[in-house]
């Protein structure tokens, strides 16, 4: 897990294009969504925080976007029902 306020524009941009960075979360409410979620784009710096893998995310207890990753997320809401 990459804090976006520990790491630079450019480096975060490096990442993103070799492909070590590929989901993006919220640390407050523990969402993690891909990187293109219209609502991923509006968080605040300070909580945002980017995954390499969606396991990374999920063992780190975030729960899947229900915008952007609508099937996971039904799938995680079913498991907790």
């Amino acid at each position: 897990m990459i804090n976006h306020q520990k790491i630079t524009d450019s480096e975060l941009l490096r990442k993103i294009k070799n492909g070590e960075i590929c989901f993006g979360g919220n640390q407050k409410l523990k969402i993690y969504g891909t990187l293109k979620c219209c609502s991923g784009k509006r968080i605040k710096r300070e909580n945002r925080v980017f995954f390499s893998s969606e396991n990374e995310a999920k063992q780190n207890g975030f729960r899947p976007c229900g915008h952007c990753m609508k099937t996971e997320y039904q799938n995680w809401k079913n498991g907790l029902i």
